[in-house]
């Protein structure tokens, strides 16, 4: 069954995901943890056990989803007439979602819709952490709205229904690896009326791991204005704020507990 980090300097997630000049491609970067059957379902018997908590980045324009539309200028190359390279500048813009690790501030999963001013292609980007099998790449199904509550609930799904497609591994980099495909009509529409995406990879040690992407707000930010660049900026900023000052806090209470009691401590206490 499928079951399904980035710098913070950058305004977009799009800088921060990184650009390819050539010809005209650019390259995103993306990334979770759960291997198996359902991974809603396992994500919640995992937070019981003291798994870290997760976050999402939201801004003023984009407050119930974790879904959002990003676009920037970017240099580009593309051949002349002549054979000489031609520089350009695209608009490129990407309909991500993206959740970070709670305590760490590390990309627990992402995956965008990626479009390019002029072009009619569309290409689905998804980043895995590093560590995985770089030859398989990874798979991709899109539940519906009625598998994906079935999923969460730990119910099995007929897989005969799915429809995955492959993703190839594009680009690695610190946060993770890229992989992506052609975002079809296909694709995209399922993802407007789906309920999440399930994304499998192989481990080094040829287990699967999977990654669950939940859609909820994705028709909205992909058929939407993009947000303002600064504000989502801003507001990444002070979430890996408040995830440095959770890690210092955490830090703090661990060397209290490895100090050594205080001489006189404990006798000073029973005098009073």
């Amino acid at each position: 069954m499928y079951s399904m980090a980035n710098s913070v300097s950058h305004p977009s997630a799009i800088g921060r995901f990184g650009h390819r000049a050539a010809v005209v491609c650019a390259s995103v970067g993306f990334a979770v943890v759960v291997a198996g059957a359902p991974a809603l379902a396992q994500n919640k018997a995992a937070a019981k056990k003291g798994v870290p908590p997760t976050a999402s980045v939201t801004t003023n324009q984009q407050q119930k989803s974790a879904w959002v539309k990003l676009c920037e200028k970017a240099p580009m190359s593309r051949p002349g007439k002549d054979g000489k390279e031609v520089k350009e500048e695209k608009n490129i813009c990407l309909t991500h979602h993206e959740r970070l690790d709670g305590n760490t501030g590390a990309v627990l999963v992402s995956a965008a819709i990626r479009e390019i001013d002029g072009s009619d292609k569309k290409s689905l980007m998804i980043m895995v952490p590093l560590g995985m099998a770089i030859p398989p790449g990874i798979r991709a199904a899109v539940y519906t709205k009625d598998q994906w509550a079935k999923a969460s609930k730990n119910e099995k799904i007929d897989e005969k229904k799915l429809k995955p497609v492959a993703l190839k591994f594009s680009l690695c980099h610190a946060a993770g690896c890229t992989a992506e495909t052609m975002a079809t009509k296909e694709i995209v529409d399922q993802m407007k009326s789906g309920g999440g995406i399930m994304v499998i990879a192989m481990n080094a040690a040829a287990k699967p791991i999977g990654f669950p992407v939940p859609l909820g707000g994705f028709p909205e930010a992909y058929g939407g204005k993009p947000v303002d660049n600064k504000e989502y900026a801003k507001a990444r900023g002070q979430l890996m704020a408040q995830i440095r000052k959770r890690q210092a806090d955490a830090m703090k209470q661990q060397q209290m507990k490895l100090l050594p009691p205080q001489p006189g401590a404990g006798g000073a206490a029973k005098k009073k």
